[in-house]
């Protein structure tokens, strides 16, 4: 039985991007509005979605949580140089061994990784190891204990090389979208 909501895809040789947050990032009750208006809507909505469907869908329910993520809600502990350095080590260590990363931005409140699982690496392995190894080092940074991650995290399987170069941009152009803050960006590609 699955824990989470989110469907995880993994394909061999494929790029994946991901993005997962700190476990405060959103203030409960706009996520519980959030999730009643989506409920709602895909209800109204059912898949499979025409392209116009699924882009009214990305601007109503995605793009909100992208700005509420800029907005800077919660402890924003990744805005810390030493936390963000745990981060991008625990990135760094595997690299070239169990997966190939592209390109990384770590944000007061999120992340967002673009990389490939390597041989029969797993991405859910991949996740656990990096948001278990980095919250536990941030938690004794921080001097505190328990989740710092949400559960779950969002992924997308990359389609094509247009959408390679629009993730890798993307990610470049995330920190524009801060409104308050720092971050730690990373690129092998750009």
């Amino acid at each position: 039985m699955r824990k989470h909501n989110l469907p995880h895809w993994q394909q061999d040789a494929t790029w994946i991007f991901v993005t997962w947050r700190l476990a405060d990032s959103l203030p409960q009750s706009k996520l519980q509005k959030w999730e009643q208006d989506r409920n709602i809507w895909l209800s109204l909505n059912p898949q499979p979605w025409s392209s116009e469907v699924e882009e009214k869908y990305h601007r109503e329910f995605s793009q909100k949580i992208d700005q509420w993520l800029d907005a800077g809600y919660g402890s924003c502990c990744l805005k810390k140089k030493t936390n963000a350095d745990i981060l991008a080590a625990a990135f760094m260590h595997f690299n070239q061994q169990r997966y190939e990363l592209s390109d990384f931005v770590i944000m007061p409140n999120h992340v967002h990784v673009l990389f490939q699982p390597l041989g029969e690496n797993q991405l859910s392995d991949i996740l656990h190891t990096w948001k278990r190894f980095s919250a536990r080092k941030i938690n004794q940074e921080e001097n505190r204990s328990g989740s710092l991650w949400q559960p779950d995290y969002w992924d997308r399987l990359i389609r094509s090389q247009e959408h390679f170069l629009w993730v890798q941009q993307y990610i470049k152009n995330n920190p524009k979208s801060l409104q308050s803050g720092s971050f730690h960006l990373w690129s092998a590609g750009l």
